[in-house]
């Protein structure tokens, strides 16, 4: 066995747990209210976005508008009373809440994902209290990753059984949300090795949230360790998540779909800063023979370059929403498989845009637009850190492998 490497020695500075709601979220009433919803909130939120980041202020306000709001509860089926909006919507939901505010983007998604996992894997008893659960405000955070395993699939979280709950042990990190979480879904074996969702409360003894996360981008996405002492769970939140992978599902490229948004929200907002910069601030170059840095012509071809790259990233990411809505209502090898194929073409284009663009903002705006009273920096240091998800090197392998000699992708997490 692996032994994590983390130093547990600052558990001193546990976080403590932020109480659920007083009042219901929202229910959102359709696709086009979910797009309305986000674009208000994405124009609070933008606001004092360079200062959370320069100094690692948490979005606490921001997040409790977030989920009041009802976005959080999206993809909750109507059967159990949620919106149920199409994942071209919600994905589109995260690119705008992620243009304003990328961490803020990042801290919802592992939350969306356990929902659709709930919908795939879990019986409708379990559903209707879970889906309860989020519909009234209910955030859940995540304890998945581990920090000193041989892979991303190798966990040594384990859970034993003991009648009406089981008992979890182990340590995690790269925890995004759990820190003001009010459930946090632990990703722990069974004695068989199979991965279940064992769903913590965030008070519950002996679990510990750890503000350590020093990353840097994604500065606020409410991340660190979380170290689980015999934390019991009840039988009632232990959701059997590799069941979700036994056999073809979307659960897969949902997860993915959304890191897609988080990163097409980010170069959205590059290009963005990248006009307004050359509009207001930049002048033009020596021997451009031109009075104004938005004439130049070399300045003229990058922005319609990258905006064409964004532009057929979003299409992607569109087609890849309707792709999982229909994987989801058809789930078979075919349907799953074209879902994580354009999910992946969808990662790959938001991927490199991302970087380009956020990149490009610098040499096209000038050198004054490195200025720290500007804090476009984090732009860059953003899209650096979350495209790390899910490597894109790998994607062109799931596509060349699919395209050329028919081999479906694989079923986890991370395709």
């Amino acid at each position: 066995m692996t032994i994590s490497n983390i130093k547990t020695e600052n558990a001193a500075r546990a976080v403590p747990a932020v109480a659920r709601p007083a009042e219901p979220a929202h229910i959102v009433s359709s696709d086009a209210e979910a797009i309305a919803i986000a674009k208000r909130l994405a124009a609070d939120f933008v606001k004092e976005a360079a200062l959370r980041d320069r100094d690692r202020i948490w979005p606490v306000k921001e997040l409790d508008a977030f989920s009041q709001s009802g976005l959080w509860s999206i993809n909750v089926p109507r059967a159990f009373g949620g919106p149920e909006v199409s994942y071209a919507t919600l994905a589109k939901v995260i690119e705008i809440i992620s243009a304003a505010d990328p961490s803020i983007g990042q801290v919802a998604q592992n939350h969306l994902g356990v929902v659709a996992a709930i919908r795939t894997v879990s019986d409708p008893a379990q559903q209707a209290l879970l889906f309860a659960e989020v519909l009234r405000g209910t955030r859940f955070g995540n304890a998945f990753s581990e920090f000193g395993s041989r892979r991303a699939v190798d966990f040594e979280t384990r859970f034993v059984d003991a009648g009406d709950h089981v008992v979890v042990t182990g340590q995690k990190f790269y925890a995004s949300g759990a820190l003001l979480a009010h459930l946090v879904p632990i990703v722990a074996l069974d004695d068989a090795g199979r991965a279940w969702y064992a769903i913590a409360e965030r008070d519950a003894p002996g679990l510990t949230v750890i503000d350590d996360w020093s990353a840097f981008g994604q500065r606020t996405t409410l991340s660190g360790t979380v170290l689980l002492d015999n934390v019991k769970v009840s039988k009632t939140h232990l959701v059997p998540g590799y069941k979700g992978y036994e056999v073809p599902t979307a659960d897969g490229a949902i997860f993915q779909i959304i890191q897609v948004a988080v990163d097409t929200g980010i170069a959205q907002a590059a290009i963005d800063e990248t006009v307004s910069f050359v509009r207001t601030k930049s002048r033009a170059w020596v021997d451009s023979g031109v009075d104004n840095a938005w004439d130049d012509p070399y300045t003229i071809q990058a922005v319609g370059d990258l905006t064409l790259r964004l532009h057929a990233a979003q299409a992607l990411l569109e087609k890849a929403g309707y792709a999982i809505d229909r994987a989801i209502l058809d789930p078979n090898a075919e349907t799953v498989a074209e879902a994580q194929i354009v999910t992946a073409e969808a990662k790959i284009l938001s991927t490199e845009i991302a970087i380009a663009a956020t990149n490009k903002l610098f040499e096209l705006a000038g050198t004054r637009s490195t200025l720290a009273e500007h804090g476009l920096d984090r732009h860059w240091r953003n899209a650096r850190t979350h495209t790390l998800h899910d490597p894109v090197r790998w994607k062109y392998a799931i596509l060349g492998k699919y395209f050329l000699n028919g081999e479906k992708p694989p079923l986890h997490a991370w395709s």
